[in-house]
């Protein structure tokens, strides 16, 4: 292996030994490989319903609450589909958001706004934006499509209980607010449980822990939650799922620009 061969010429022979080991627990693997196994752990499962509980918080720790409701449609072949709606408080009550993932071109986005009773497109160059003013942006909401990053395996390590790979990923979308994203997977199940985020200047821009695991259908794993902090403002958001429903029969008509008025 010709990692081997370079540590062989430039440790001694100690360092060595820890290096060789470190290189046969991932040996064969790729961050790539990583990423398709991801996917493959978490395809078939058809549809699924969520309610949940978003918590904004602003760099001086004053909270404010807001409670949303999603739909979530696999699509084989393709990205998937996915419509949020705000359901608290009142001032945002009904604004809804579509989403339609792509594997080779831009996903498509529209915001529907009740209080005007119309419908934005949000833009590839606007993506990178936050989602309703939380430290989630558009582009985090798209569902997790392999060919849209290149990848880098660059170790194994301890996280918790568990053992993860760490995996750099760098997106192919000229237009994605982030110069890399760095994953930490675990082993067993395949699930992630923190990314940090690197802005197109390569500082750390935001933090994503997801915690609190649930198994649904004996075969996958939803975080019921999801913490984004911000390192650069000081902010924060939380995303707490309280119920979530699979293979309710949803379909391609539940998703689309239509629905957004009359969803839920």
């Amino acid at each position: 292996m010709k990692i081997k061969k370079i540590f062989y010429a430039v440790v001694v022979s100690s360092q060595l030994l820890s290096f060789s080991v470190l290189a046969n627990d991932i040996d064969g693997l790729s961050g790539l490989d990583i990423a398709k196994e991801r996917k493959l752990r978490d395809t078939g499962w058809g549809d699924y319903s969520a309610k949940s509980t978003m918590i904004l918080r602003n760099a001086h720790g004053e909270e404010s609450i807001r409670k949303l409701s999603a739909k979530v449609l696999e699509v084989h072949g393709d990205g998937d589909k996915s419509i949020n709606v705000f359901s608290f408080p009142k001032d945002i009550k009904g604004t809804a958001l579509l989403s339609i993932s792509h594997i080779a071109t831009d996903d498509d986005q529209w915001l529907y706004l009740p209080a005007l009773k119309r419908t934005k497109r949000i833009s590839s160059s606007n993506k990178s934006g936050p989602f309703m003013g939380s430290e989630f942006s558009y582009e985090d909401l798209s569902s997790f499509e392999v060919e849209k990053s290149d990848y880098k395996l660059l170790r194994q390590e301890a996280c918790g209980e568990l053992t993860c790979y760490v995996v750099e990923s760098y997106p192919k979308d000229k237009y994605s607010g982030y110069q890399k994203r760095i994953s930490w997977i675990d082993s067993k199940h395949y699930r992630v449980h923190k990314t940090n985020f690197f802005d197109k200047r390569g500082s750390l821009l935001k933090t994503l822990e997801l915690t609190d695991y649930k198994n649904y259908l004996e075969a996958y794993w939803r975080p019921h939650t999801m913490k984004m902090v911000n390192h650069q403002t000081g902010k924060s958001t939380d995303l707490l799922l309280e119920k979530v429903t699979y293979r309710n029969g949803f379909s391609d008509s539940n998703f689309s620009q239509a629905q957004l008025k009359r969803v839920f």
